[in-house]
C-alpha cells in the first residue's frame, strides 16, 4: 500500500496536542493550518464536532492563548526599534518620527486587546456600571397642558 501523502485529516490525539500547545502559546488555528504537518482549518474544525475531549483541551488552550496575547502587549508596547527612522534631505540625514511603524504597533495592541476582549470578557471585556444613584420620576399630570375654563 503507498505512503499516504498530504495533510492528515483523521483525528490524532497527538497532532491535537501540538495544535493546543501552538495555540496556547498565541498562535492562530489559521496559522497553525498553514503548516503543511498540521491538518486544514475544516478538519480541526471537524475534530471539535466530533470529540468531545478535544473541544476541552482546546477550550484550555484558548484560555491561555489570552495570557500569552496579554504577554504580546507589553512586548509591542515597549518595543520602540522602528520608531523612529533616517531622512536624507540634501546632504543631511534627520532622524525623524515612523508613524507608520508607531500606527502599526498601536492597531497591533487594540487587535490583541480586542481580542482579549472577546475571548475573556469577564476578565479582559469593558465593564459596565448597571447601577445609578439617582432617581426616575415622571410626572405626567403636571406636563400635560390644561384646558382654559371660560
Amino acid at each position: 500500500m503507498p505512503a499516504k501523502t498530504g495533510r492528515p485529516s483523521d483525528f490524532s490525539q497527538d497532532i491535537a496536542d501540538v495544535i493546543c500547545e501552538r495555540i496556547a502559546n498565541g498562535e492562530s488555528v489559521r496559522q497553525i493550518c498553514s503548516d503543511p504537518e498540521m491538518p486544514c482549518m475544516t478538519s480541526v474544525f471537524n475534530w471539535l464536532r466530533k470529540h468531545e475531549d478535544f473541544v476541552k483541551q482546546y477550550a484550555r488552550a484558548k484560555e491561555a492563548q489570552v495570557e500569552a496575547l496579554g504577554e504580546d502587549l507589553l512586548d509591542i508596547a515597549d518595543d520602540g526599534t522602528n520608531d523612529w527612522m533616517t531622512r536624507k534631505f540634501g546632504d543631511q540625514e534627520v532622524e525623524v518620527v515612523n508613524n507608520e511603524a508607531i500606527q502599526r504597533s498601536k492597531l497591533r495592541v487594540d487587535t490583541r486587546k480586542w481580542l482579549m476582549s472577546k475571548l475573556a470578557p469577564k476578565k479582559y471585556g469593558d465593564k459596565l456600571d448597571l447601577n445609578h444613584g439617582g432617581s426616575v420620576g415622571l410626572n405626567l399630570i403636571n406636563s400635560i397642558p390644561r384646558p382654559e375654563r371660560e
